[in-house]
């Protein structure tokens, strides 16, 4: 759709070996950043789709690393759900060890499908804090509530079971998620928030499952700067 030239942004091809393939990612840099956000998006485009996502971030003062799982833009290799969590650690790493980020200066976004992503990396490492946007409790319980005569369970090999990880999260997790949302239900983020044992603050928003959060722009933008403000070092 767009690079981040068009937008006039700084930015710098990153590639990172994974298991599979090469994976591909746009490292936006701010001056005088705040921190960074590692952001994970939704199953249906590419990193060139979600530079108004970045442009949020931007807004409040964060540098972005947008990535594309294994399949996705210039990610070479093919799409899974094992190869999606190895991407993600794969961009973790490279925060770490070459852009010599503290991990308390690192925050965990991640979309729809890519909220299941964030929450497997959330078990695994200690970022500032967390954020899930639209996020379901697993692939099958979302295709349960849409379609309730299919075996999901039985049926899908993807699973994405967040349901079973939130409660591993030890730092402090923000959801979004909108009653408007015809894609992921409502309830199961009320879900995740429940399970969730770490601090926590859920915030309703209105508007389509990916467009709620641009829908709810005062709302959304509020929300994170408190949350940045309470869980980012300054």
């Amino acid at each position: 759709v767009e690079n981040p030239s068009a937008r006039a942004w700084p930015y710098e091809d990153v590639w990172v070996d994974v298991a599979g393939g090469k994976t591909h990612g746009w490292w936006m840099s701010l001056q005088n950043a705040r921190g960074v956000v590692l952001f994970s998006h939704g199953n249906g485009r590419n990193i060139s789709g979600y530079l108004d996502d970045a442009a949020l971030f931007r807004d409040l003062g964060l540098s972005v690393l947008l990535y594309d799982y294994g399949g996705y833009g210039l990610s070479g290799g093919a799409p899974s759900e094992a190869r999606s969590y190895a991407d993600a650690r794969a961009m973790w790493d490279y925060l770490l060890k070459v852009k010599q980020i503290p991990p308390e200066k690192i925050i965990l976004d991640g979309s729809s499908m890519g909220g299941g992503v964030t929450a497997e990396l959330a078990t695994q490492v200690s970022p500032a804090a967390i954020v899930l946007e639209s996020t379901f409790t697993s692939v099958p319980d979302t295709i349960s509530d849409m379609y309730p005569f299919i075996p999901a369970n039985c049926l899908f090999h993807i699973q994405f079971r967040n349901i079973d990880k939130v409660g591993q999260i030890r730092k402090p997790v923000l959801l979004f998620h909108s009653k408007d949302d015809t894609v992921v239900p409502f309830e199961q983020s009320q879900k995740l928030y429940r399970c969730i044992t770490a601090p926590k603050t859920f915030v309703e928003i209105h508007g389509a499952h990916h467009g709620g959060k641009f829908a709810s722009r005062e709302i959304y933008l509020a929300a994170l700067k408190t949350f940045l403000d309470t869980n980012l070092q300054p």
